[in-house]
């Protein structure tokens, strides 16, 4: 009876009603689905000019635990209910090193649910901070609720190989089998992704054959990951191996392979193969992206062709681009813009850069103050260097070498130390780059000694030197003449192990040459040539053009023999060397060959090789190739400079045309081309072939500024030149000009006076200028003296005669001087 009650009593409980339906559906715990939803927020400051945009992601909170969690912090006000961007921003606050980050963890109330673990690692991850996620991956390892996951490895994996950490990311891919979680795809890639970055290559081969026998097929990232690591240290042949692996096993290349396979190319130097893989590149139905074509731009810009770089990257600021120019766009232009020597218009890239709202990073300043330095503009490389600072970057070693190499370069080397000095206030450890910068402030502006002592110091602070710093301290030693310190830097990078390359022997053969030591620098090729160092165009130049500069003409064409025995091309000074030899030799048809072999070559002839030209048909008296020469210059818009246009002028005056030099003179004042003492006796020697003593004239006033270095012979003969046009007034005139710039006046220019002034008549005037003579200290021969006696005899009267002839006797020139002026005077 008492059980049949209780059915009853409960009866309404137990009958499948809607209503006791529902109530057991409310009773479980609905699921939070936008617990990991990102929710983007954006902060604009209109006056400042900024904007800034953050992620915010909620997680877990108290109110999604479990009820024994939620009881457990209940009332505990050190339990914080964080959201988890919130602890991510706390956690990147504290001192990895020193703040407890496990005691922040420990107060977060979102450490009982699971699911927050992966999450926070993968907002620690993007973050970038190494130490920080390993406190924490090291912290919640301890938890008793977590769960080791093959996603929360391949994250940490991923992190260390961002920062070359290549050691640890293959000690959590042990870890994580120790925790009994199996590697898959993604493990792999990352692990792979950490040996590319880290330019192992053949360890990231090896990983991807344990991937094949676990049985795992890999995926087009595995493979672009391999294809990255083999491309990343120049090996372009592996590379190109893996892709064709890739097709043939029918994994397709994407966008991203190609890139890789570019990159490949132009990390390993084959900027021509790279370009021919852009062009088959365009034949398939990938279309190039933004960073396809700055591995073009700079291809391009390595193989010197700045006009189609130049194409590309205005294809790419048209509004219908589909690629459009980024910061390493802009800092390639930047680059091509400083090696083609226009300067300004890297100054005008990195402001339209600005203009179109893109934030220049720091590799875009340094390439601006590199661009500067390069060319020796010190000011406004320090002035880009106080832009970076209040932009708001850190100067880096690139920053400061650049800086410290442009006061190298405008020839301040106290300023170049000063930069140095400051690279290292500023706790950053200068490198072997910025050392052989400083090395070459000093060394290029003749301090030696200075530069031997960074040597010592670079050693000192355990950087060592390599071939550059021997080179650039060979290359001072040559510039200041020093022999002994040529030895000496030899012998020092032989007792440092530094062994020599091409480049290194090319200096020091060059700073031999440039010594007069033909002996040493010919034992350097022979020693070169036996240790089967190879021998280059710039070897063989630095002979040829030694040899040359000695007149070792003969050694130097032997030299030119070796050279096209061993099928070397000739550079254009070596060009130029070889028909300066053989010119000298007299050997004018084989000078010819030379310049003609220059233009099929391709390598088109300078102002320097023309001149050389010049200088042959000269000797050999070839006056009418000499003009087809000008000609043909003209043609080829070289315009000529002071050297060559003197040979040309003395090829007309010795050829019979003088006209032609004054109208090439007409020509070089229009091109401001400067004038020398050589260009101002051809012009002489022109006016007084043509007699035309009205240019003479102008002539005297356009040497008159450059009176004081011009050669007193050359102002010798154009003083002779207008007193033999019997414009004696002009020649006085010239005279005292000279007298006034202080240039040196000797015994001929009073004999050239005194020969014209009696040639007109004027004793008067030739009395006087015995005198000028007397009062500057200098004597008057006694061939002056009789030739005013004799003109007096027979022209003036015996009177004059006597005294003179008396004055000459005695030697008293002061006297003799004074007294036909007095008797001068009183007959008048």
């Amino acid at each position: 009876m008492a059980a049949t009650n209780y059915l009853c009593h409960y009866a309404p409980l137990l009958s499948p009603s809607p209503t006791l339906s529902n109530s057991k559906i409310l009773c479980k715990k609905k699921k939070n689905t936008t617990a990991f939803e990102e929710k983007k927020s954006v902060f604009v400051d209109y006056d400042a000019g900024q904007h800034k945009v953050t992620t915010h992601v909620t997680g877990l909170r108290k109110a999604d635990l479990q009820k024994r969690y939620r009881l457990k912090v209940e009332g505990d006000r050190f339990q914080k209910d964080w959201s988890l961007s919130q602890v991510v921003d706390k956690i990147l606050e504290l001192d990895p090193k020193y703040d407890e980050v496990e005691g922040l963890l420990n107060h977060w109330v979102g450490r009982f649910a699971r699911k927050n673990f992966p999450r926070l690692i993968k907002e620690l991850t993007q973050r970038g901070s190494l130490e920080h996620s390993n406190r924490v991956f090291s912290w919640m390892k301890h938890q008793k609720n977590y769960c080791a996951r093959n996603d929360i490895y391949n994250m940490m994996i991923r992190l260390h190989a961002r920062h070359n950490r290549t050691d640890q990311a293959r000690g959590l891919f042990f870890e994580m089998q120790e925790w009994r979680c199996k590697p898959d795809a993604e493990t792999y890639n990352a692990l792979i992704n950490a040996h590319g970055r880290a330019g192992q290559w053949r360890w990231a081969m090896n990983i991807m054959e344990d991937m094949l026998r676990e049985a795992i097929p890999p995926s087009r990232s595995t493979y672009n990951n391999l294809i990255n690591a083999c491309g990343s240290t120049g090996n372009w042949r592996e590379a190109l191996k893996i892709c064709q692996k890739m097709t043939e096993n029918g994994v397709g290349p994407d966008l991203v392979t190609h890139n890789i396979i570019l990159s490949a190319y132009k990390s390993g130097g084959q900027h021509l193969k790279a370009l021919s893989y852009y062009e088959l590149m365009k034949g398939t139905n990938i279309r190039p992206d933004t960073t396809t074509l700055n591995i073009v731009i700079y291809c391009l810009v390595k193989l010197g062709q700045y006009e189609k770089a130049i194409d590309i990257f205005s294809s790419m600021r048209e509004r219908r681009a589909e690629c459009h120019p980024d910061i390493v766009t802009f800092t390639s232009i930047i680059h091509l813009y400083s090696v083609s020597g226009q300067i300004e218009n890297c100054k005008a890239v990195f402001n339209i850069m600005l203009a179109e709202g893109l934030k220049p990073n720091i590799v875009s300043y340094n390439a601006l103050i590199g661009a500067y330095a390069s060319h020796g503009m010190s000011e406004e490389a320090f002035s880009i260097f106080n832009e970076i600072k209040s932009s708001g970057f850190r100067p880096d070693v690139v920053s400061y070498t650049s800086l410290l190499s442009s006061y190298g370069r405008s020839k301040q080397p106290i300023k170049a130390r000063k930069v140095f000095n400051m690279m290292k206030r500023d706790k950053l450890k200068p490198n072997v780059v910025s050392y052989n910068a400083l090395i070459d402030a000093y060394g290029s502006n003749g301090f030696l000694a200075e530069a031997v002592e960074v040597l010592r110091e670079m050693e000192q602070d355990s950087v060592h030197p390599n071939t550059v710093s021997i080179c650039t301290l060979l290359a001072a030693c040559g510039r200041c003449g020093q022999k002994a310190n040529v030895d000496a830097v030899l012998s020092a990078a032989k007792m440092r192990g530094i062994k020599f390359n091409t480049v290194a022997y090319n200096s020091a053969i060059g700073s031999y040459m440039n010594l007069g030591e033909y002996e040493k620098a010919v034992a350097l090729y022979k020693s070169m040539r036996k240790k089967k160092v190879t021998t280059d165009s710039v070897t063989y130049t630095v002979l040829i053009s030694g040899c040359c500069k000695m007149s070792k003409y003969d050694e130097a064409l032997e030299f030119y023999a070796d050279m096209m025995d061993m099928k070397i091309p000739l550079t254009r000074e070596a060009y130029s060397s070889v028909i300066c030899a053989y010119s000298k030799q007299g050997q004018i048809k084989e000078a010819e060959s030379i310049f003609n072999m220059m233009k099929t070559a391709g390598c088109y002839p300078d102002v320097i090789t023309y001149t050389m030209m010049l200088h042959a048909y000269n000797a050999a008296e070839y006056w009418e190739k000499a003009y087809n020469l000008l000609q043909e210059m003209e043609e080829h818009n070289i315009q000529p400079d002071t050297i060559a246009c003197s040979a040309l002028m003395r090829a007309f005056n010795k050829g019979g045309k003088p006209k032609q030099v004054l109208i090439l003179a007409d020509f070089m004042k229009e091109k401001e081309i400067p004038f020398s003492d050589a260009i101002f006796f051809e012009m002489v020697s022109a006016c007084s072939l043509l007699c035309d003593w009205r240019r003479t004239i102008d002539l005297a006033k356009l040497m008159e500024p450059s009176f004081s270095v011009v050669s007193i012979g050359l102002l010798n003969q154009l003083l002779h030149l207008l007193g033999k046009s019997g414009k004696i007034e002009s020649m006085m005139k010239l005279f005292y000009k000279i007298t006034k710039s202080g240039a040196e006046i000797n015994l001929n220019t009073h004999s050239i006076l005194l020969k014209n002034l009696l040639a007109v008549g004027n004793w008067r005037k030739y009395v006087e200028v015995l005198e000028w003579m007397i009062d500057a200290g200098i004597e008057p021969s006694n061939q002056m003296y009789h030739d005013v006696f004799s003109y007096a005899q027979k022209s003036v009267g015996a009177e004059y005669a006597a005294i003179i002839q008396e004055r000459v006797g005695l030697g008293n020139c002061v006297q003799g001087a004074s007294s036909i002026v007095y008797r001068q005077r009183t007959c008048f």
